[in-house]
């Protein structure tokens, strides 16, 4: 078995047999804004069957608006549609906030995440909007339940932002061990950043027939996809062994 995580995006759950077909790990559930780096909180009537139906585990983003920042009334409305979401059957949740000035809000972060203890999360792409990466790794890394930061280096994704992921990845081995790398994956990348120590990536329109939002997420693909990151580990083993 892969010692990596191979997360698919998922809007619906006519998306989850293809995703779990070809060998995803996670899920992630999200409601997909055209030209935004990160999407919306699904309602609950569209995330009750994807959690129903998924037998491996899905997380699912907590996030109102097109805002990185939250209101003390959002927030206590986040805390409730999350303890939704796992009840339904979620195994954990994904956000991010920022303040005013684009760092990471870690007062925030660190408020929802006391108040879902022993919840697993993911900090959302909203990284990518930060000022200085690397002053938003040192505050990300210390908080409470995190197991996973979305990113794509750059808020138009890996095409511009992978030399700058992969350096972050290569000079700590803690923020290898968070980072999955999402937004415009490519396959070339992927033994590179395992390389690194990655060990969570994410795919989106890279498991859908023709990279379209309307077709849903398909098998083969996905598999493709497993088997790359499979490679790419049994490869970086392979070398950190020789």
């Amino acid at each position: 078995m892969s010692s990596a995580v191979l997360e698919v995006a998922v809007a619906s759950d006519r998306d989850v047999p293809g995703a779990v077909e070809g060998g995803a790990d996670r899920l992630f559930l999200a409601v997909p804004q055209p030209g935004e780096p990160v999407g919306t909180s699904p309602d609950l009537a569209a995330a009750s069957p994807v959690l129903r139906e998924s037998p491996v585990p899905v997380r699912v983003l907590l996030r109102l608006g097109d805002s990185y920042t939250t209101t003390g009334g959002e927030f206590a409305r986040l805390v409730g549609l999350a303890e939704e979401y796992l009840t339904l059957g979620a195994e954990g949740v994904c956000f991010g906030f920022l303040d005013a000035d684009l760092e990471v809000d870690t007062e925030t972060c660190r408020a929802l995440a006391d108040a879902l203890p022993g919840v697993p999360w993911t900090f959302s792409r909203a990284v990518d909007a930060t000022l200085d990466a690397r002053r938003s790794w040192r505050r990300l890394v210390d908080l409470p339940g995190l197991s996973a930061v979305s990113s794509g280096g750059s808020p138009r994704g890996l095409a511009q932002g992978y030399d700058d992921l992969l350096g972050l990845a290569e000079g700590s081995p803690t923020i290898a061990a968070l980072l999955m790398p999402s937004g415009g994956l490519v396959a070339e990348q992927v033994p590179w950043l395992v390389r690194a120590g990655v060990r969570q990536l994410q795919v989106d329109e890279q498991a859908r027939p023709g990279g379209s939002a309307r077709a849903y997420v398909d098998a083969a693909l996905v598999r493709s996809w497993r088997t790359l990151v499979d490679d790419a580990v049994t490869r970086a083993a392979d070398r950190a062994g020789g």
